[in-house]
């Protein structure tokens, strides 16, 4: 399962680092240090979405 959560970390932080980056752009924070950290926080935010993903997946295969 790790395999299925490693290759579902691959879109799901992509998605999620890309809309927290919008979202602050879209909010007015144009700074670096809002940027990096809209990412950084989709990032961390991807790892337990992408271990659910993972499970729920493994799940309904059953």
């Amino acid at each position: 399962m790790f395999r299925l959560a490693a290759v579902l970390y691959s879109l799901i932080a992509t998605a999620m680092a890309g809309s927290a980056v919008v979202a602050v752009l879209s909010a007015g924070l144009v700074s670096v240090n809002a940027i990096v950290s809209a990412a950084a926080a989709g990032a961390v935010l991807a790892v337990p979405a992408s271990w659910l993903v993972a499970q729920k997946l493994y799940q309904s295969k059953a």
